[in-house]
């Protein structure tokens, strides 16, 4: 039986992977005790499948486009967020991850003799421990020969595994409790007081701060568009839409707060949402947008699961829900105006993707020059990852826009996640059994060191640090690596900060193992 099942799935490796895929996020679902890996179990199903079927593995190429998609996917929804990081904790994040990695490739030298293993099989158990396949690559031609390869098999399936139990462990331990995401736009209904007798709707606009805006205007019982010259008297109603913040500013200036007011009156102005789903409005902003011949105010956007203030300068980008205020009778006008298709939220500009992995594999393929000879590279995950953060932040260039709606991003990533788990696990399946029951146990134990190492000094000198939870989960899986872990870190912390403690490490140390495993080489 065990045959028949070997000789179907290396007949057909595209088979063998979706099933490592399908049967790993099943188990994946399973929680023991709290615990439960979500994709990163397509690791042990992809292992398992390549121990029992070696031949079933897919083609190199088939990993290297997951990788490629998950990496890019991550720096371009999070490339604005990376580069303000940088100009706050990011420096202390990365100063931390280095500590890390170049203590746990300390230990891969100190246990090579004990182990009785080579210098450049330590170097394999370092590279493999951080799930790093450019330090692997740079540890093979630097030490001439396959033994960093041997190392790296072992290693690599604690690199993974590891981290994700570690960080669950700490997670139980800890408890932490995150805070609800703050509230970016508000809406608000005043009743004017005196102080804002006789003046017009442009008078009171020009006092406010810059991120309020009025939606709505309440006068002898009827709701109308805020027109510039409409005179405001006290005891009229006002419709706000701003930051929390300002909101409370205005109250204090203009008026008290009376919920319910001006919404519950929907008979001649209403507030209508409307997906953007045509290419004509998208990357231009508020201001530039065409609108209709009648009053439409556009308060704020929800893209993905934020609200944005509409401020004048916003651009639009495929799969934005327009919120705005409109005469009732024309709502439907509005929906077809803009489009109204929820396609918009899985929107791809293939042009701007291709143009943009092929900028990151070039830019990965740049050889820089170390002190005392040699050279490194980004490689084909460091430099997609590297140029989308770049692109994520620029927004647009020209007639390009870099960014891709959440939902699509979100599909991008996971389906590219899958496919570079479940390909390398494949691949290694059969290697790791080998190298287990040829070497012993002693490797296994080296690379379960060097892992310790360099998680625990992450996590535990970190949290002494005061580092946020959710931001020290996300260093803690940039330092090490695999998509894999970013993703279980995501769901012990369910914010947005881990993708960012990720984005912030994983290229800067992808260059320091690289640099590293060439000095211990050399």
């Amino acid at each position: 039986m065990l045959d028949v099942i070997r000789s179907l799935l290396e007949a057909s490796p595209l088979l063998a992977l979706f099933l490592a895929i399908a049967t790993g996020y099943a188990i994946g679902q399973i929680s023991i005790a709290g615990v439960s890996f979500g994709a990163g179990a397509v690791l042990f199903t992809g292992l398992i499948i390549g121990a029992i079927a070696p031949k079933a593995a897919p083609p190199g190429l088939v990993g290297t486009l997951g990788l490629v998609m998950f990496v890019y996917g991550v720096g371009i929804q999070y490339g604005p967020q990376f580069f303000a990081s940088l100009r706050g904790p990011g420096i202390k994040y990365i100063a931390l991850a280095t500590v890390a990695v170049v203590a746990s490739l300390l230990v891969a030298m100190l246990l090579a003799s004990p182990l009785g293993i080579s210098m450049a099989t330590a170097a394999g158990l370092f590279a493999g421990s951080g799930t790093s396949t450019p330090t692997l690559q740079a540890a093979l031609a630097a030490a001439g020969n396959q033994d960093p390869a041997i190392g790296y098999s072992v290693s690599y399936p604690f690199g993974v595994i590891g981290p994700i139990v570690l960080m669950t462990i700490m997670a139980a331990w800890v408890k932490p409790v995150f805070k609800a995401p703050s509230q970016n736009v508000r809406v608000a209904e005043l009743t004017l007081e005196s102080t804002c007798e006789d003046r017009t709707v442009e008078d009171i606009s020009a006092i406010l701060p810059a991120d309020i805006k009025i939606v709505a205007v309440r006068q002898h019982h009827v709701n109308a568009p805020p027109a510039a010259e409409t005179r405001l008297h006290e005891g009229d109603g006002l419709l706000l839409v701003g930051s929390p913040t300002s909101i409370e500013q205005a109250k204090v200036a203009m008026g008290r707060e009376d919920p319910g007011r001006i919404s519950r009156d929907r008979a001649n102005y209403d507030v209508v949402r409307v997906y953007v789903s045509k290419a004509t409005f998208v990357g231009k902003t508020i201001r530039e947008i065409p609108l209709p011949d009648f009053p439409v105010v556009i308060s704020h956007i929800r893209r993905g699961d934020v609200d944005i203030f509409a401020s004048p300068d916003l651009a639009i980008e495929f799969g934005d829900q327009l919120v705005a205020a409109v005469p009732s009778s024309r709502k439907a006008d509005v929906h077809r105006h803009f489009g109204d298709s929820i396609k918009g939220n899985a929107e791809l500009s293939f042009v701007s993707i291709g143009v943009g992995i092929a900028l990151g594999l070039l830019l990965g393929m740049i050889p820089v020059p170390l002190p005392g000879g040699g050279t490194f590279s980004l490689g084909v995950a460091g430099g997609p990852l590297v140029m989308a953060l770049i692109l994520g932040w620029l927004g647009r260039t020209g007639p390009l826009g870099w960014r891709i709606p959440v939902v699509a991003n979100l599909v991008l990533r996971n389906l590219g996640l899958s496919v570079f788990i479940g390909s390398v696990a494949m691949g290694a399946g059969g290697p790791f059994v080998q190298t287990v029951a040829t070497n012993g146990i002693q490797i296994l134990l080296g690379g379960a060191a060097v892992l310790l190492t360099l998680v625990l000094i992450v996590l535990v000198v970190g949290y002494l640090l005061r580092i946020p939870f959710d931001d020290l989960l996300g260093v803690c899986a940039g330092s090490t690596g695999n998509p894999a872990i970013v993703v279980a870190a995501g769901r012990l912390a369910p914010t947005e900060r881990t993708d960012i403690g990720y984005a912030i490490c994983f290229p800067s140390m992808t260059i320091v193992k690289i640099i590293a495993v060439q000095v211990l080489l050399s």
